[in-house]
């Protein structure tokens, strides 16, 4: 008991020593973390001024400036998922912040569930690039994008998709985000991109409300007039390039990209869905 007493001061002191130790730990990203407070602070003092016409946009220039009182901010409405195609979760990061790679995400995830919240949710993110879904034109305007530390050839840890699902549910209470509204990179530039990857567990992710699933297609019985081209544009994909759009559906829903045709059963995935987004 004497012994174990005298144990207690040196643990003590050990948690202290180690506490201290990671408390001085150097921040590598010391200068990209003011540069990214310099930005806000800048966009921050850009909304402040009440607006007011020039003469260029009034045929009659008003007499004085009037603000509205009823206003919040604009939410985001999409959550994009990418696979981030580099080797580890530390080299993302710093393509994240470096301003010549000109691209960023909201979030990323790494390996072992580790969640780096990289740009504010009401901010653009640089990370849908070209892309398009139904009329949407510029998804970096309505999306959060979420980057996962994968090379894009293996599956995705345990611990990272317990995180991203925890992630996903807090966004969609705060936005009120549509489950048809959770989709991938490739989905939105099918011609581009390929990610996530086709070990993605999109179907897991649908039991939980992030996005849209089929169910069982044994006793679909599929109208005559049924096209699936017609199908794809209504589920929301981008049928400039037919075959990429194909491709991208059956790596988001079939979990493979070998088919560039899509079979009969294939076409009863695709009708069950068409109905759903609709």
């Amino acid at each position: 008991m004497q012994a174990f007493t005298r144990l207690i001061p040196v643990v003590a002191i050990c948690l202290s020593l180690a506490a201290a130790i990671h408390s001085c730990s150097r921040n590598p990203y010391i200068a990209t973390n003011r540069n990214y407070k310099k930005q806000s602070k800048s966009l921050s003092k850009s909304l402040q001024p009440l607006p007011s016409p020039m003469a260029l946009d009034s045929i009659v220039s008003p007499p004085y400036a009037v603000g509205t009182v009823n206003f919040d901010l604009r939410k985001p409405n999409f959550v994009i998922i990418h696979h981030t195609a580099q080797k580890s979760c530390e080299q993302t990061l710093k393509t994240f912040t470096v301003e010549r790679s000109k691209v960023s995400a909201h979030y990323v995830i790494c390996d072992d569930g580790t969640v780096h919240h990289m740009l504010n949710d009401y901010l653009r993110a640089w990370q849908a690039g070209v892309s398009k879904w139904g009329n949407n034109t510029d998804i970096n305007s309505s999306s959060i994008g979420i980057e996962l530390d994968n090379d894009g050839y293996e599956y995705f840890s345990e611990p990272q998709i317990t995180s991203l699902l925890k992630l996903l549910d807090t966004l969609k209470r705060k936005y009120t985000i549509p489950a048809a509204n959770f989709i991938g990179h490739s989905d939105i530039a099918p011609k581009r991109k390929v990610d996530p990857n086709v070990f993605f567990p999109w179907q897991r992710l649908a039991q939980r409300g992030f996005g849209m699933w089929y169910d069982d297609t044994t006793n679909v019985i599929m109208p005559s007039s049924f096209d699936h081209l017609t199908a794809l544009r209504l589920v929301g994909y981008d049928m400039a390039d037919t075959t990429a759009a194909i491709r991208a559906f059956r790596r988001h829903f079939l979990q493979d990209t070998l088919g560039r045709t899509l079979s009969a059963p294939d076409d009863k995935v695709l009708y069950q869905l068409m109905k759903k987004y609709q």
